[in-house]
């Protein structure tokens, strides 16, 4: 199928961020009193947005995170971007391909607008998403697994949902993609591909998704 627009997560899709947040985010909350691995936030956390960890930790344990808890964990977390991040490999080749082909892309993440730009800006994909092309949880109100961030995006994109396909990583993510009436392809590199239910397509190379789309 051709798609009118192509949609893409960021963490995990973009750039090569959620080793080093969930590593930071296990961490931090351990520290806390909330004793969580890294395997642990991976599971509970990949590909939501911030408001998940609140609710969860607060269901399990009946205590409030920190009013500061988001503002100290992204300090850490854009500390250790400076320092470590990297773009996916195969992204940049695949945002060539579509800018070559005329084919519309945008960036639709459960991250702030603020962490999607400060992980474009120290990976250089700034160059591929200017403002009218990234969209955040920050947007809607309501995260992942809930369909509003994609089909906001979509809106604003000017496309119907059934002409979109979501590249997501996360279960969430995929969630979120299906209920949107999207098609999704799965990349299942640092998730198992059987965790990523639902999707239409499922590879393991960000190099092999040019190809896919066409």
């Amino acid at each position: 199928m051709h798609y009118d627009l192509v949609i893409f997560d960021n963490d995990g899709v973009l750039v090569d961020s959620e080793p080093i947040s969930n590593r930071l985010l296990a961490g931090y909350l351990t520290e806390l009193g909330h004793p969580t691995s890294y395997e642990d936030s991976l599971h509970d956390y990949m590909g939501a947005a911030m408001h998940r960890v609140h609710d969860l930790v607060e269901q399990r344990t009946g205590q409030r995170l920190p009013t500061d808890f988001d503002d100290v964990f992204h300090t850490r977390v854009f500390a250790a971007f400076e320092r470590e991040l990297k773009p996916v490999t195969g992204a940049v080749e695949v945002l060539e391909r579509l800018d070559a082909d005329g084919v519309p892309y945008c960036v639709a993440s459960s991250g702030s607008h603020e962490r999607i730009r400060v992980g474009h800006r120290t990976t250089g994909l700034d160059r591929w998403f200017d403002d009218e092309r990234i969209f955040s949880s920050q947007d809607v109100g309501r995260g992942k697994p809930a369909p509003d961030l994609f089909l906001y995006a979509a809106e604003r994109m000017g496309v119907a949902p059934e002409r979109c396909v979501v590249v997501e990583d996360s279960p969430l993510g995929v969630q979120a993609a299906v209920a949107a009436g999207m098609d999704v392809y799965g990349f299942a590199s640092m998730t198992p591909a059987e965790k990523l239910n639902g999707a239409t397509r499922l590879f393991t190379d960000m190099r092999e998704l040019a190809e896919l789309l066409r």
